[in-house]
């Protein structure tokens, strides 16, 4: 996609972080944006903040790990437009400890909003993209998680790398179909945002017994402990939400699927050559 004038735009969890950034980066390109959140006054407030640039834009409260709700946006937005061109599937969330101590919640939590988000905007927008006949783009948000693991937030890492599978295969299946809709992957490093107080979106009927969490907490060692610093310290540091939404806009104009920062090839070409050696993984934490 290399024109962005007067299209339409879609973002999931567009009340801040990552998805507030891709929306403003769409507003300076002169699209119309759908924002999308679970959280209400947020979504109001940079609804509001938008349109005091000048925007057109529409704010939709949605859950996206309930398949209504995403329907329920999809279908607002074609009502009141007609086409979506660029669909950003990028609410997300963080929890999770080892593979054993994270909890059901925990899991269904995680997948629901980072798996069945986009599992949901697949369903509920592509066949009207298709049905539309206009050109379009979707980039579903993943992160280097989903390219490397790392002890202690196997949730969110499980969650992750079943985004980047499912969206390779998206982009062959429309391939194979010869859609005009281009399809990438967005797999952030670390960014400055609030996804490590991701637990005030956490749902009443998902939220962890206190006195399990306690015990779990008791549980965790010296290592963990600083692994688990090191890794806030290095969102602190991150990349600005503003730059990566222009190092996504630039892969869009490319058509480029893969999307992460360069300083990662290390790690992802690690992976590669502990499959390809073939070796056990290697260890990447945050230095």
């Amino acid at each position: 996609m290399k024109t962005f004038q007067g299209k339409v735009a879609v973002v999931t969890g567009a009340a801040s972080g990552i998805g507030r950034a891709l929306a403003e980066r769409c507003v300076q390109e002169g699209m119309k944006v759908v924002l999308a959140d679970v959280e209400e006054q947020a979504l109001r407030q940079t609804s509001r903040d938008l349109a005091v640039l000048g925007a057109e834009t529409l704010a939709v409260q949605t859950d996206v790990s309930q398949a209504a709700a995403v329907e329920r946006l999809a279908e607002i937005a074609f009502e009141t437009y007609s086409a979506v061109h660029l669909l950003f599937n990028n609410a997300g969330v963080g929890a999770g400890k080892t593979a054993w101590e994270s909890s059901l919640a925990d899991w269904e939590w995680v997948l629901g909003v980072n798996l069945y988000g986009v599992i949901h905007g697949i369903r509920s927008f592509v066949p009207r993209m298709l049905k539309s006949g206009a050109e379009g783009y979707i980039v579903n948000t993943a992160s280097m998680a989903g390219l490397t693991s790392s002890p202690g937030l196997s949730v969110y890492m499980a969650s992750k790398h079943a985004v980047v599978s499912l969206t390779e295969t998206l982009y062959h299946e429309l391939a194979l179909r010869d859609a005009s809709i281009g399809v990438s992957i967005l797999c952030p490093g670390f960014v400055k945002t609030r996804i490590q107080d991701a637990e005030r979106n956490r749902p009443a009927r998902l939220q962890n017994a206190p006195d399990a969490h306690a015990a779990s907490e008791q549980q965790v060692s010296r290592e963990e402990q600083e692994g688990g610093q090191r890794l806030q310290q290095a969102i602190r540091e991150g990349m600005s939400p503003q730059q990566l939404a222009d190092m996504t806009f630039a892969a869009i104009g490319e058509e480029r699927f893969y999307i992460y920062p360069p300083e990662f090839k290390g790690g992802i070409a690690s992976r590669m050559e502990d499959i390809l050696t073939p070796r056990n993984p290697t260890l990447l934490l945050p230095k």
